[in-house]
């Protein structure tokens, strides 16, 4: 039974349908349970690379966590012999693994097009679809305002959530076909957004930071080319900025909004 619990929450990357079309695997809305916190990316690693300490925070203390990837990274190689149908595959198991490896409860992946996304109607819904499965308390997701150098699917990604966060998914108007398939209306009550380049919340990531390590590694797609011991001093150093003016050693800061009623 125990490992057919296990499938069912990370199950095999099955071939992603064609690009664009957004569709997700039926089986992620069966029986969905709550979950406390959200994390949406653009891409995978976009969680392990930016909070994934955090992450490890929450589920050690048992809140339950759900990632919504909403590419699959296909356009993420330098290996001009890669295909993007075999690296979302790649990309995929990667995310996957790294879930397991901080507790994550369960990973849904929306495939749309790597570097494709835009603020549209159909994609906003994906993500009051989500929202309103899962009703999360908290929903994490990538700056929006973040200027100059920023890929262009975390802008997007970031914008779209907020919207979708507030008020799509709180309003029963907004997208009256998902209350037709049983997503009935859900206030999220706050807003976390990493790598904002003013921050007023923190989280003390110094026990957990090896984990967050731990679960990088599982990309390996992405880090391979990188030599490892100056990519975790690179990051042990981000987090060590960041935990400034604090009492402990390591952070990941965010900046967090309180949503209206």
């Amino acid at each position: 039974m125990k490992g057919q619990v296990k499938k069912a929450l990370y199950p095999s990357p099955t071939p992603s349908p064609a690009r664009g079309e957004g569709k997700i695997e039926t089986w992620r809305f069966s029986l969905t349970l709550p979950a406390d916190i959200m994390v949406i990316m653009a891409h995978p690693d976009d969680a392990e690379f930016g909070i994934a300490g955090t992450i490890a925070c929450w589920t050690g203390s048992g809140k339950q966590v759900v990632y919504v990837v909403c590419t699959s990274g296909e356009k993420g190689t330098t290996d001009i012999k890669m295909k993007a149908e075999k690296l979302a595959q790649i990309r995929e198991k990667e995310q996957v693994n790294a879930a397991q490896v901080l507790g994550v409860r369960k990973v849904v992946f929306l495939r749309y097009p790597d570097q494709g996304l835009e603020d549209a109607p159909e994609f906003r819904k994906q993500i009051v679809r989500q929202i309103r499965a899962y009703r999360p308390h908290t929903v994490v997701t990538s700056d929006p305002y973040r200027r100059y150098v920023w890929h262009r699917d975390h802008r997007i990604v970031g914008q779209v959530v907020l919207d979708a966060a507030y008020p799509f998914a709180r309003d029963h108007l907004a997208y009256p076909d998902l209350l037709e398939e049983g997503f009935q209306p859900h206030k999220v009550r706050e807003l976390l957004f990493w790598a904002a380049e003013s921050t007023n919340c923190k989280y003390d990531v110094t026990k957990t930071f090896e984990k967050k390590i731990a679960a990088l590694r599982c990309h390996k797609s992405q880090i391979a080319e990188m030599k490892k011991p100056e990519l975790e001093q690179w990051l042990r150093e981000r987090c060590r900025e960041m935990a400034q003016g604090e009492n402990y050693e390591l952070a990941e800061a965010f900046y967090r909004v309180e949503l209206p009623e």
